[in-house]
């Protein structure tokens, strides 16, 4: 990445580190040339890879004349229902604000039905003005400088999938300017998904007012009769992450900021492959060996790109990590990973069909892609301390 750092390609990262930054405009052919170096490098240095790429990421990406989702389309949340899978992903349009779309597939790889309309949005654009105040710079259209997440100024962000119970919930970050980002869900029951009736419950928050906070998720079923609510990877034991055990989602039974550290505060520690650790990735994904959980850090040897590691938590007490990838299972070195973006696979998704292991993500903040493995054969080298890292090579012919 040093070619980048010497022609300043550095982005600010709203939602994924750092605070608000000018950035300097740089034309895509300069991150293509560089990106493609360092992916060349990293690919040559790597042992054969179980885990695949789909030859043909992109599977999802904007529609250029829609109003909603022209400019980028990316981090899905996912779940199986009714034998698909069914992906919510955060889409942007001209007018900057976030909302969520909808697209669907039985095999995992090929997306055969998209609605062209917005499933859920949490605010119109008149509501999201009136968060106008907290929003600075103000610019109140798509701007992908200003706003380095993307590129949007307010609505609803990064959603995440569970099924509970029957219900499907979404947790999403609720961006309203630079001092005011919480955590927030909404809910739909399966037969309205189904029927693909999106009657969705008002939005609540579920982090409280004036604490920032971001990539909270849920555990697909409750844990001892309670939901299960993941709010920090890490708050220096290296051998233990943070859930709260709730009887409802109530804001005011969740982890207040003092109990609950915004990561952004936290001090750079070493832990495996990385210094900087963000926060869960997608929901944890129940198995016999434990809870499998990818989160987001950043490499201690390639610092300006966003990665993707792999835990494997304790069923009976999954605060507890049992086993963790000594490397990044996902890295962003392809095309579509740096396209506007450079250096950012962000993956909300994961969810088992059939005994594959998919993992969507979205690519630059702009597209979606999947990676997909045999599970057991992921476990196994997870608990072996072998590679599983996610590649493009040898792609699974579906």
């Amino acid at each position: 990445m040093a070619g980048l750092k010497k022609k300043k390609i550095i982005l600010a990262r709203r939602s994924k580190g750092g605070g608000e930054k000018k950035v300097k405009a740089v034309k895509k052919t300069v991150i293509k040339k560089a990106t493609k170096k360092i992916a060349k490098k990293k690919i040559v240095k790597k042992i054969p890879s179980l885990v695949k790429k789909f030859k043909g990421n992109p599977i999802v990406g904007p529609i250029h004349n829609s109003f909603w989702e022209s400019e980028a389309v990316f981090n899905p949340g996912a779940v199986v229902h009714d034998g698909r899978i069914h992906l919510f992903y955060r889409a942007l349009g001209g007018d900057g604000l976030s909302r969520i779309g909808y697209t669907s597939s039985k095999d995992g790889i090929h997306f055969d039905e998209r609605l062209p309309y917005p499933v859920f949005v949490a605010e119109n654009i008149n509501e999201a003005k009136d968060h106008y105040p907290y929003t600075s710079p103000a610019r109140l259209v798509y701007n992908p400088i200003l706003y380095a997440s993307g590129g949007g100024w307010g609505g609803c962000e990064d959603p995440r999938a569970v099924k509970i119970d029957g219900r499907i919930y979404l947790t999403f970050n609720m961006f309203n300017g630079w001092e005011s980002m919480r955590v927030a869900f909404t809910s739909i029951d399966g037969q309205d998904l189904s029927e693909k009736k999106w009657n969705w419950s008002p939005f609540a928050y579920l982090s409280r007012p004036g604490d920032r906070q971001k990539n909270w998720v849920l555990f697909p079923e409750k844990i001892n009769g309670k939901f299960a609510l993941f709010h920090n990877l890490d708050l220096g034991d290296h051998a233990r992450v943070h859930i709260a055990y709730l009887d409802e989602l109530d804001m005011y039974k969740t982890p207040s900021q003092k109990e609950a550290p915004d990561i952004h505060t936290l001090p750079d520690h070493i832990v495996a492959w990385h210094n900087r650790t963000r926060s869960a990735s997608a929901p944890p994904i129940k198995t016999k060996d434990g809870w499998l959980l990818f989160y987001h850090a950043m490499d201690k040897d390639d610092p300006n790109r966003y990665k993707v590691g792999a835990l494997l938590l304790d069923l009976k007490d999954p605060t507890k990590i049992l086993y963790r990838a000594s490397r990044p299972v996902l890295e962003p070195n392809e095309w579509y990973e740096n396209d506007w973006k450079p250096g950012v696979v962000y993956a909300s998704g994961a969810v088992v069909k059939d005994g594959t292991l998919f993992l969507y993500y979205g690519g630059g903040d702009k597209h979606i892609a999947v990676a997909y493995v045999n599970l057991e054969e992921f476990l196994s080298k997870l608990k072996n301390g072998k590679n599983a890292v996610f590649s493009k090579k040898l792609a699974l012919k579906i």
